[in-house]
């Protein structure tokens, strides 16, 4: 069987659902060789084929996953991977990787405006225990000095920093897009080089003063930012030639 036919048979058993539930597993690739009589190199091609659709995924050791879907983030208001991945029905979880205090330096001390220590926080955030992203965010370590790594691993930094006093204020925000790197692609799943969409947010408390900054950068293939714009303002038409003063 030619690894596209077989491909076929894959997508159409996971649009019906007879191949199981958003985020359950799949046959392991001897099964499915087995099952249609197929090569393990051809079910491994027909796999990855499905992976860059963003049908299936895979886990390290784990197998083959049909994929949860893609998670919309609205960017006409501010909100936490948690809310989204709870407005997309999925279950959210954090995994605290790192917990560190460290002179602030380059663009984390002048987007804080601060030349003393920040606590840094590596965190991966996943949904039904799929890796979705992976987050870091720095905060004055005047801000952070009461916090746990326990509880930046269960509350966001919107929920914990107002016990120290903050009162939040504006947020900017800037999209893009990068190449994940080997810890990018170890912590998240997937190879080396695959795209991620990429958000900063920094925010300010009520006085103006940046409180919080935060890098995170998601698996292409699991989430969208969107916005509603205004409608279009058209002008009058003009036939050539004709000004109006």
């Amino acid at each position: 069987m030619r690894y596209l036919d077989l491909a076929d048979s894959l997508r159409a058993r996971i649009a019906s659902g007879r191949a199981g539930s958003a985020g359950g597993a799949l046959p392991s690739e001897s099964e499915l060789g087995e099952e249609f009589k197929a090569s393990r190199v051809t079910v491994r091609r027909s796999l990855e084929l499905l992976r860059a659709e963003g049908l299936v995924l895979s886990r390290r050791g784990a197998g083959w996953f049909i994929s949860p879907g893609t998670v919309r983030q609205s960017l006409a208001k501010v909100t936490t991977v948690e809310a989204a991945l709870e407005a997309a029905g999925a279950t959210p979880r954090r995994a605290v990787y790192e917990f560190s205090y460290e002179p602030a330096s380059g663009h984390v001390a002048k987007l804080l405006k601060t030349r003393g220590e920040v606590l840094k926080v590596g965190r991966v955030n996943l949904a039904d225990d799929h890796p979705f992203a992976v987050v870091t965010v720095w905060v004055p370590a005047d801000l952070g000095r009461d916090l746990s790594r326990a509880d930046v691993e269960a509350a966001t930094f919107y929920d914990l920093l107002p016990f120290a006093g903050v009162r939040f204020g504006r947020v900017t925000q800037s999209i893009g897009a990068d190449l994940a790197n080997a810890d990018d692609a170890k912590r998240l799943g997937v190879s080396k080089g695959s795209a991620l969409l990429t958000c900063r947010r920094l925010t300010f408390d009520h006085d103006d003063r940046p409180v919080l900054f935060a890098d995170h950068r998601y698996r292409a293939d699991r989430t969208s930012f969107e916005i509603e714009l205004p409608s279009v303002a058209s002008s009058a038409p003009t036939k050539p030639g004709v000004r109006h003063g």
